[in-house]
């Protein structure tokens, strides 16, 4: 698998093992989500998502390395205190307390974020084993047009799937939060820049698309 590249867009997608379903519960998508800003804030702008029954689809850009922040590393480091990232210009505080500074890596952080849902989740369901496909898909894009389309194809895809007859019905869509105007992790701001308003935003989603165009960045996410 191609490495994960500082600065580019990728369109990332997994499922899971033989088609199991990765959430069941409410909770289950709301920690899902609370994992994805713990471990993919550090290292990337995200800009959409959907979580199904059994995949979840997310637009993001890896960001440069010098944007992404240092963290501290050492063995005197309260479990509270693991994830606190620092400036470079803390360098000095955290030299005072004995601890390394370290840059997160982007295939790494992603690799947390599924070893730290499958923990959760085989503990509260009582099963052991893999969760998700091993090796989880990413198709780069660098193209403003395709990206444009991606925000559709995954806002869409409770729709596709037959979830959903409207993108408000689903609540695991990240639409609502642009439409709504609600706060989030996300970056809403150059998505709606994309498609150079809000209404215009609105507008794309409620016309038909042919998403062949978009070939090579599409992944397969039959049930």
């Amino acid at each position: 698998m191609a490495e994960i590249e500082y600065g580019n867009y990728y369109h990332v997608y997994n499922r899971g093992i033989n088609k199991t379903n990765l959430f069941d519960k409410e909770k289950d998508y709301l920690h899902f989500l609370e994992l994805i800003q713990k471990y993919l804030l550090l290292i990337a702008d995200i800009y959409c998502y959907v979580l199904m029954k059994n995949h979840f689809h997310l637009l993001v850009r890896i960001k440069e390395i010098d944007e992404i922040d240092f963290l501290a590393q050492g063995t005197n480091i309260k479990s509270s205190e693991k994830w606190k990232t620092f400036k470079s210009t803390d360098t000095e505080i955290i030299k005072t307390h004995n601890q390394k500074l370290k840059k997160p890596v982007p295939y790494r952080q992603f690799s947390h974020l599924f070893n730290s849902y499958t923990k959760w989740f085989n503990h509260k369901y009582n099963r052991t084993g893999s969760l998700f496909e091993k090796n989880y898909r990413k198709k780069e894009v660098d193209n403003e047009e395709y990206l444009k389309h991606l925000v559709f194809y995954i806002h869409h895809n409770p729709i596709h799937h037959k979830f959903a007859k409207d993108y408000i019905d689903y609540p695991w869509v990240s639409y609502n939060l642009f439409t709504e105007n609600k706060s989030s992790f996300l970056d809403k701001d150059t998505v709606v820049e994309w498609f150079d308003d809000l209404d215009n935003f609105i507008y794309f989603h409620q016309e038909e698309h042919d998403l062949s165009q978009l070939g090579e960045f599409l992944i397969d996410d039959e049930e």
